[in-house]
């Protein structure tokens, strides 16, 4: 199992860290998967990804078509 910080999945998304944070942010606090699918792990204070769960979100988005 690969684990993500921040900077891995902005560079794998390749999108800002800032918006990988307001998706990680969004989700840790109101739990809505369905408005910030990214999949997240809060390890203490670190904001964590399983690249597979990620890997999984982008397909998602594929077969919806976003």
């Amino acid at each position: 199992m690969e684990i993500l910080t921040v900077d891995e999945v902005a560079a794998f998304l390749r999108i800002s860290k800032h918006q990988v944070y307001e998706l990680a942010k969004a989700r840790t606090r109101s739990g809505d998967t369905r408005e910030h699918p990214l999949p997240v792990l809060r390890i203490g204070k670190a904001v964590r990804f399983r690249k597979a769960d990620v890997e999984d979100w982008i397909e998602k988005l594929i077969r919806r078509g976003k």
